[in-house]
C-alpha cells in the first residue's frame, strides 16, 4: 500500500469516527439507541 493511499485510509477512519462521537452528542439519538438496544431483550 502506497503511504498516500494508507493516509487517506486513516483521514476517512477519522472522519468517520469523529461522525459517530458527534451523534452521541444529541440526547434524542442516545435514547433512540438506548431505546433500540432494550428492546432486544
Amino acid at each position: 500500500m502506497k503511504p498516500i493511499q494508507k493516509y487517506l485510509l486513516y483521514a476517512g477512519l477519522l472522519v468517520v469516527l469523529g461522525l459517530v462521537f458527534a451523534m452521541y452528542t444529541r440526547p434524542d439519538f442516545v435514547m433512540t439507541l438506548a431505546n433500540q438496544v432494550w428492546g432486544c431483550f
